[in-house]
């Protein structure tokens, strides 16, 4: 393709051996055809290449775990080409929410703030995205109307089919919404452009220009995506395109330059009004089980042990955060990689847990002092505070399904509804109307009731009060809340925090008190090789 790092035509990707991704319940098990016609030739075909554009967010290839990877180029199909994985690195490593210990190539260049445009872990991660893509636009271009007539796919069968292309639109905007936001300008390519297109490279899209698309593909879709929480869970409904929409809209003056904090009160409203709730018991979030807490997500990736096996889903996050104590993470060995600065638990005033639920880092490793919890060697795991927020066991003490504990059961959830309250209550403070401080208020204290247990803890302390309102409460807030699922990059550039001198966190910038940095760094750069394979692909400024 473009790049030369897609290995796979789009009829290679779907002859996967076991894909398990619009539902846990649902195991899909695509035979390992060779052509369209074979590929879509009946009703099951189609499921099954539906399968594998769901299921390309938390698997990494062809072949389980390893060994037939969708993306090639060299690069490591555990680490490399793994969407959450990959998303996780770029959102979460350069800030002050987590920090590796490996030296696994570049990887330190994420929280030092140094990356280049040769970095194999950006690499992977511009190709995955626009894999997914290019999966997605050949299941448009084959499940038109005159592709199914063509067929012999009528009845019920084939308004599933049209049904599903909702799906797919989405699932192609949310792609390009990770594009958008990681890179800015984009690969661009619809079911327009055939595979190969003729032999003409594909084009670049600016990022206010790709905006422009992604906004207008939601609303497109609006009317033939399901009504919200009435399909199976682990599918896109009207909800995710909303909460999508209005995760764009907070960040719209970064992404366009124009704000639009009165859209995002809009859509977060919308979704608020679907139906969702918070689900006592914060932990239970994150657990193996966490398929039944789907009544507060709007979308999640399914994760399972047995038929979404890959280093690169939820098993990162459980493994690497582990070490010695992997047990208390429900797996079978820990990987000793992940943690965060004192930056993070310094959030939470009492760091045990006890009061805010939401501070689930192992305190035992803190001491009295608390000195655990500075980082005088980025390489010791044994510095820095450990989170374990994902665990793969069951909240009713269930098995997992992979009983070596090796893969695991955790979904990753993309949209919940306590960002919806967040992204509402800054939009106030940012001036967005259609919404009222009275009401944000309200949303907050949702939250921080969960969060205290149901309760707001010992005198109250977890209840906000009108007075309390500010922009930095709303980034604490959603630091303290959405902590390691994909967020913070985004806020700190949102605040124009993440490159400034005006707020450091240790090893920021790759000095152990923290530093500044260019703000080039705000972006990533396109990969040096998808420039040499694409003439059209210009680079972000400053690399």
């Amino acid at each position: 393709m473009q790049n030369n790092i897609i290995k796979n035509t789009i009829i290679a990707a779907v002859a996967v051996l076991s894909v398990t991704a619009c539902s846990k319940k649902l195991d899909l098990f695509p035979q390992n055809d060779l052509t369209p016609e074979k590929t879509y030739s009946s009703a099951a075909g189609y499921k099954s290449v539906l399968a594998k554009i769901y299921g390309s967010l938390a698997i990494t290839g062809n072949n389980g775990p390893s060994n037939n990877p969708d993306i090639g180029g060299g690069l490591d199909e555990g680490s490399q080409v793994a969407f959450i994985r990959g998303f996780f690195n770029c959102e979460e490593l350069p800030t002050d929410e987590a920090v590796v210990a490996w030296n696994d190539q570049t990887i330190h260049d994420f929280h030092d703030l140094k990356w280049t445009s040769a970095d194999p872990f950006l690499k992977g991660m511009y190709a995955r995205p626009i894999y997914n893509i290019t999966l997605i636009n050949e299941y448009l271009r084959e499940s038109t109307d005159d592709k199914l007539a063509s067929r012999g796919i009528t009845g019920n069968d084939a308004a599933d089919v049209k049904k599903s292309r909702a799906e797919a639109r989405f699932l192609r905007a949310f792609n390009y919404w990770v594009m958008m936001d990681l890179f800015g300008n984009s690969t661009f390519i619809t079911e327009a452009d055939g595979i190969g297109s003729g032999g003409s490279l594909p084009k670049q899209i600016k990022r206010t220009d790709l905006f422009v698309y992604i906004e207008k593909e939601l609303k497109a879709i609006d009317g033939d995506l399901a009504p919200v929480k009435t399909i199976e869970y682990g599918r896109v409904d009207q909800g995710a395109a909303w909460a999508l929409l209005a995760r764009m809209y907070l960040n719209a003056g970064v992404y366009t330059g124009t704000p639009r904090y009165s859209d995002a009160i809009t859509y977060a409203q919308k979704v608020i009004n679907g139906g969702y709730t918070l689900k006592s018991g914060y932990s239970k979030l994150f657990m193996a089980d966490n398929d039944k807490q789907k009544d507060e997500f709007i979308f999640a990736i399914n994760c399972d042990g047995l038929h979404t096996q890959a280093y690169g889903n939820t098993t990162f996050f459980v493994h690497a955060a582990a070490g010695d104590d992997f047990a208390e993470y429900g797996v079978g060995g820990g990987w000793y990689g992940y943690r965060a600065t004192s930056s993070l638990a310094n959030l939470f005033a009492d760091k045990s847990g006890n009061t805010d639920q939401r501070a689930l880092f192992t305190t035992s490793k803190f001491g009295t002092s608390n000195s655990q919890m500075a980082i005088s060697d980025v390489s010791n795991f044994a510095n820095g505070v450990h989170v374990k927020k994902y665990v793969n066991i069951r909240s009713d003490g269930g098995a997992v399904s992979d009983v070596t504990k090796t893969f695991a059961d955790v979904d990753f959830p993309v949209f919940r509804l306590s960002e919806m309250y967040l992204i509402y209550a800054e939009s106030v403070l940012r001036g967005g109307t259609g919404g009222d401080a009275a009401t944000a208020l309200t949303y907050l204290n949702k939250i921080r009731f969960r969060a205290y247990g149901d309760s707001y803890g010992t005198n109250n302390v977890g209840q906000l009060a009108a007075g309390d309102l500010n922009l930095q409460l709303i980034l604490d807030e959603r630091a303290r809340e959405l902590y390691w699922e994909g967020h913070r990059r985004t806020d700190l550039i949102r605040y124009n925090l993440l490159t400034t001198n005006t707020y450091l966190w240790p090893w920021k910038g790759g000095v152990s008190s923290g530093t500044g940095v260019d703000s080039k760094y705000n972006l990533y750069p396109v990969p040096a090789s998808n420039r040499t394979s694409n003439s059209n692909l210009d680079q972000n400024p400053g690399y």
